[in-house]
């Protein structure tokens, strides 16, 4: 029997299928150990069969099989084989995408709690002990009263030594129970609530149909009920299901959700947990110990086998979408995943991307829709302040009067508050007015971002920090500029106006720690009134409803981005953030700042009016060229070397240009330029752009023409890249 192995070596020039001599044992999925070249490596067993093409003499035996449960499951390996040819990546990657570290390099084992108990009756043991040993003796009657105990707790109360002479003696047993590193959750009382009509109809159009749903639902109509109630259905028929959200901080809320509805059967898998709690609730699932799988993009790999539906809930977020290697796209994971158990695949949004609402439109997807909030409640009103008349009549700070007479309005109605802006740190970046002198990452070439908290710079690419300007190391200046301001600035500039309210931040820079978000968030629904400032973490799926008010502070952050999606971007932040006011009665209120007070993406979201926006940017990408009218393809080359960077990607353009030639005007341009950030973490950064007609040949022939191995150089294919970065 020969084993076809996959080498866990991420490498081209090894990418490919091996065959070994099977031991007697192996059975597929397992992982194994093997010689490869002159060294041990660890493989995956993908396959087993009777024959072999290679010659037999060269075939070398596995040499140990490293568990007798193999980790990885058909359906588990299918989709490995699936995310490689379809996102053109190494075998090996797809493996490291399916199997978490700890499971795959067994760095964690399970953990056992010890429980002590009397064998004896009471009276039986304090005969055998007799009277003198009187710790002995307390330790017996505890027992005798608790019917079991820790033995941690034991040995706290009564000492090691007599709890070890019990069991010795035969008086006390030990018997050990598995212990779960399960992460915590909060209990709260869910009530199952009465659908609506739309919600039922909602439900029974995609219970147990095998298709694609695009739910657009508006903010507060109860999307998240729609899925619970399509996820009971399917537990009842004895399936399983998992539920994406797009943010970590999105989890804790939604895990209270279902916990509290599905109790003990829920895991939960994102980049948050320890490698304890990610290798206990990953072998629940792999146990089938659960139904529901929780959790970020990462989750669709789960082992979980049966299912009966997937949910992917803000579906139009660009989280989704992997932008580190191996790179891949949720949706394309999930519709696979779906096919496989032939089982309903939603994709849920208020906002839903322009891609998707175009399949809807085009009936690829089944349009489901929620019109209205539950409990007939409006949605909040958006009020657009143009900022430049503000500045004109001498305001300069970053709020405007009304947003400042509507945020006091709300504080001493003793409600909550949001504050919205999507840049972290006090200010975008420190300059000399003198001599034009700015502060810049020695190994990334962007602006260095103050954080006044810590009185540094930072560089948001690499991580890299350097101590703030107090003069120019240019021109000996003391006069700094700063640039444009973050969360810390807001709550900077909020504590000087609202001295007495409680603030909370929440970005990148207070959420680093252990179930930092569930805290922040737990602080900020327990604290009235109180105001929330934050990025776009903050914009979606928190359901909170003492919110009356937010405030989007400069709306304009993503509109003038070089981005064919930057307007769709905008329109869905505004509409996401606008919609966590006004959620339990109708006083919710909106104020919009921008600069741009009569660009059609804010005329459109103020009046919640997606279809009308849909239509004049769908209109816009036709007419443009730009997807899903066409496929956007980026071949980015990176090297510590920048002449080493320019050489490959002069190498793959004369490439890109025969293909050009081979297919003529169905390749709408191609060019070949530095990437707007030109190095990050001391690499030089090249790039190749290309817009054709969607066409799945030529996406085949670029991945081809990039399939080259380039020492000390990095290539990567993006297909429609969230940022050109």
């Amino acid at each position: 029997m020969y084993a076809r192995v996959i080498v866990d070596i991420s490498n081209d020039a090894v990418d490919r299928i091996f065959d070994y001599k099977a031991l007697e044992d192996t059975q597929v999925g397992m992982r194994v150990k093997v010689p490869f070249a002159n060294r041990t490596v660890m493989g995956y067993v993908i396959g087993l069969s009777d024959t072999t093409d290679v010659d037999i003499k060269k075939i070398k035996p596995i040499i140990k099989n490293l568990e007798s449960v193999p980790k990885l499951k058909p359906e588990i390996i299918d989709l490995c084989l699936f995310l490689a040819k379809h996102f053109f990546l190494r075998l090996s990657d797809c493996i490291k995408l399916v199997l978490p570290s700890c499971v795959r390099l067994d760095s964690q084992r399970e953990q056992n709690l010890y429980m002590l108990y009397l064998i004896y009756d009471i009276d039986n043991a304090i005969n055998i002990l007799g009277k003198r040993v009187k710790n002995q003796l307390s330790a017996v009657a505890f027992l005798s009263e608790q019917g079991e105990c820790e033995f941690s707790k034991m040995v706290e109360l009564f000492g090691r030594s007599s709890i070890n002479a019990l069991i010795q003696k035969g008086i006390v047993g030990k018997r050990a129970i598995r212990r779960f590193r399960t992460p915590s959750v909060q209990q709260v009382s869910c009530v199952k609530n009465l659908l609506t009509p739309s919600q039922q109809n909602a439900v029974d159009i995609m219970s147990n149909q095998d298709k694609t749903f695009l739910l657009k639902g508006v903010t507060g109509s109860g999307k998240t009920e729609v899925y619970m109630t399509i996820i009971e259905k399917a537990i009842k028929d004895n399936k399983t299901a998992i539920m994406l959200v797009p943010e970590i901080s999105l989890t804790p809320q939604m895990m209270q959700r279902f916990n509290s509805r599905f109790p003990n059967d829920v895991a939960v898998l994102h980049s948050g947990l320890t490698e304890g709690e990610r290798f206990d609730e990953w072998n629940r699932i792999f146990n089938g110990e659960v139904h529901v799988v929780l959790g970020a993009r990462s989750a669709i790999f789960a082992p979980i086998e049966n299912l009966g539906v997937i949910v992917i809930d803000e579906e139009h977020d660009s989280s989704y979408i992997s932008e580190t290697n191996p790179r891949f796209i949720t949706h394309d994971v999930a519709e696979y995943r779906a096919r496989q158990n032939a089982c309903p695949l939603i994709l849920g949004s208020a906002t839903p991307s322009i891609d998707s609402f175009k399949k809807a439109k085009d009936d690829v997807y089944t349009l489901v829709e929620l019109p209205e909030r539950i409990n007939g409640l409006s949605m909040p009103e958006i009020e657009i302040v143009d900022m430049l008349n503000e500045v004109l009549d001498g305001n300069t700070s970053p709020f405007s009067r009304r947003l400042l007479n509507k945020l006091s309005e709300c504080i001493n109605n003793k409600k909550q508050a949001i504050l919205f802006i999507n840049r972290r740190g006090f200010a975008s970046f420190m300059m000399c007015r003198e001599c034009g002198y700015r502060a810049k990452c020695d190994d990334c070439e962007v602006s260095l971002v103050y954080h006044k908290e810590d009185n540094e710079l930072k560089c948001h690419f690499c991580g890299k920090r350097y101590r703030a300007l107090t003069n120019c190391p240019n021109c000996n200046s003391t006069n700094i500029k700063y640039g444009a301001l973050g969360t810390e600035r807001v709550c900077d500039e909020l504590h000087k106006i609202f001295p007495d309210i409680p603030i909370f931040r929440m970005d990148n820079d207070t959420t680093r720690g252990k179930d930092a978000h569930k805290k922040i968030l737990e602080k900020f629904s327990n604290t009235t009134p109180s105001i929330l400032v934050g990025t776009q973490m903050i914009a979606k799926g928190h359901d909170y409803p003492n919110v009356s008010f937010v405030g989007i502070l400069d709306a304009d952050v993503s509109l003038y981005n070089s981005d064919y999606k930057s307007n769709e971007r905008t329109f869905q932040l505004v509409t996401q953030v606008a919609g966590r006011a006004g959620r339990k009665n109708n006083d919710g209120y909106v104020i919009l700042q921008t600069y741009a007070p009569k660009h059609y993406v804010y005329r459109f979201a103020q009046h919640y009016d997606y279809v009308g926006f849909y239509e004049k940017e769908i209109n816009l990408r036709q007419t443009t060229g730009f997807p899903p009218f066409s496929t956007i393809l980026r071949i980015l080359v990176s090297s510590v070397s920048d002449n080493k960077a320019k050489e490959v990607t002069k190498k793959l353009y004369d490439k890109a240009m025969l293909l050009k030639e081979k297919f003529g005007k169905k390749i709408i341009f191609l060019q070949a330029m530095p990437s707007p950030v030109k190095r990050i973490q001391t690499k030089y950064r090249y790039q190749i752009l290309t817009r054709y007609v969607p066409d799945d040949k030529i996406t085949t022939e670029f991945f081809n023409i990039s399939d080259i191995i380039e020492k000390d150089v990095s290539i990567f294919v993006e297909i429609n890249p969230n940022n050109l970065r």
